[in-house]
């Protein structure tokens, strides 16, 4: 069990919806946060606003960080390492999105999408990672999503990401187990955050007018089974009803999943 009642916990991303969410929750479980985000006013208006409703816990700092680069990651790390307080978790929550088909990306924008969704967690894992080892104590959250299991038209680039997070994942949890460091990877169904206003680009930019708010899930519920399996120690997390249904249904019943993997492509401008 990972106890988060005084846990201190690193989180990126802290400003977008599901790291509004966490910050709530962690703060109503009594934890320790440092908070960081590529927003910075955003990030600071968002903490001051929880705060005021949330007499539990405590956010120790809140530091704006561009984690688009290596260098981006090493400062955020040393920026921490600079309170002198030992960090129990590290939530890799910072993503972005995008919509388009593969030639038609530009790739400033996908490769900057890679650095965000998959290297600044390796980066920032392998830099608090040693610190957990070295202290026999510690768990990495890697917020991935369905996409990570599940890879539509237009999202290649995204499930590309997700898909190596969660490979990534898997290998860490392996080699930092014998050092008692746990670690969460969580796959996430389409929620109600800013990703799905993501940039989209050529062909698949053309009409549509959104995902269905009726698919969609709730944040807040969504991060309170995160929460929960982040204190059982899972290794792979489906919070959500849909994205553990379709996980089954694309694990057992391959051809049903192909069919309506095909449907939802051929009307992916509505994504």
């Amino acid at each position: 069990m990972t106890d988060l009642n005084q846990a201190v916990v690193v989180l990126t991303g802290a400003a977008g919806g599901f790291g509004q969410e966490l910050t709530r929750q962690l703060l109503q479980a009594g934890s320790r946060l440092i908070l960081t985000d590529i927003e910075g006013a955003n990030l600071d208006a968002g903490a001051a606003k929880i705060s005021s409703e949330i007499t539990t816990g405590e956010i120790i700092a809140c530091i704006e960080s561009d984690l688009s680069n290596r260098e981006g990651c090493e400062t955020l790390y040393h920026q921490v390492k600079a309170l002198d307080i030992p960090i129990d978790i590290l939530i890799n929550n910072a993503g972005i999105g995008l919509l388009g088909r593969m030639d038609e990306v530009p790739p400033d924008k996908w490769e900057r999408l890679m650095q965000v969704n998959l290297l600044a967690p390796m980066r920032l894992s392998s830099l608090f990672v040693a610190d957990m080892i070295e202290r026999r104590k510690g768990h990495i959250v890697n917020i991935s999503s369905l996409a990570g299991w599940v890879a539509l038209g237009g999202m290649a680039h995204y499930s590309t990401s997700k898909f190596a997070l969660r490979g990534f994942s898997e290998g860490l949890f392996k080699e930092v187990k014998p050092y008692n460091v746990k670690v969460t990877a969580v796959y996430p169904f389409f929620s109600r955050t800013p990703i799905l206003q993501s940039e989209r680009y050529g062909t698949l930019a053309q009409g549509g007018e959104g995902f269905p708010d009726y698919l969609t899930t709730e944040p807040a519920k969504v991060m309170e089974k995160t929460i929960k399996a982040i204190v059982r120690n899972q290794l792979h997390v489906f919070p959500d009803t849909m994205g553990k249904s379709i996980h089954i249904i694309k694990q057992y019943f391959p051809r049903l999943f192909d069919l309506i993997s095909n449907r939802f492509t051929a009307n992916s401008k509505t994504i």
